[in-house]
C-alpha cells in the first residue's frame, strides 16, 4: 500500500481543520473537519478555488508575504498567524516541500490549547 494512503488517513482523521493550497493559492484539499468548519462559505465546493477569494485585501497581502518568505529559505516553514480566543487555539501557515526541499504549497494548521478532558485510554 502506498504511503500517501496513510498520510491522507492521518489528515482526514484529524479533528482540526486542514486546508492545503498550491503556490498559486488554489485550495487543493480540505479534510472533513475543514469542510465542516467552512460549510457556510461553500464547504467542499471551495476546493479548486483560490484561497484569496476567501480573504480581504489585507489578509491576502499577508498570505503572499508569508509564501514569499517560505520561498527564500528551506528553513522558513511555519508562521504563527492568529490566536482564536473563543476556541483557545493558535493558527499557523506551514510550508509544504518536496523531498528536495522545493516549496510546493502550504497549509493552515490549527493547534488547540485546551487540555484533554477525557479519561486516559478510554475505549468506551
Amino acid at each position: 500500500m502506498e504511503l500517501s494512503v496513510f498520510f491522507k488517513s492521518i489528515i482526514d482523521s484529524d479533528e482540526a481543520p486542514v486546508v492545503v493550497c498550491s503556490l498559486d493559492h488554489t485550495i487543493i484539499y480540505m479534510n472533513p473537519s475543514a469542510v465542516k468548519r467552512y460549510e457556510k462559505r461553500g464547504g467542499s465546493a471551495l476546493m479548486g478555488k483560490s484561497l484569496l477569494e476567501c480573504h480581504n485585501t489585507d489578509s491576502n497581502g499577508k498570505i503572499q508575504k508569508i509564501v514569499d518568505w517560505f520561498g527564500t529559505d528551506s528553513n522558513n516553514n511555519k508562521v504563527f498567524t492568529f490566536f482564536n480566543e473563543k476556541e483557545n487555539k493558535d493558527v499557523y501557515m506551514v510550508a509544504l516541500r518536496s523531498e528536495d526541499g522545493t516549496l510546493i504549497g502550504y497549509y493552515e494548521k490549527h493547534e488547540y490549547r485546551s487540555r484533554e478532558t477525557g479519561a486516559l485510554y478510554d475505549l468506551k
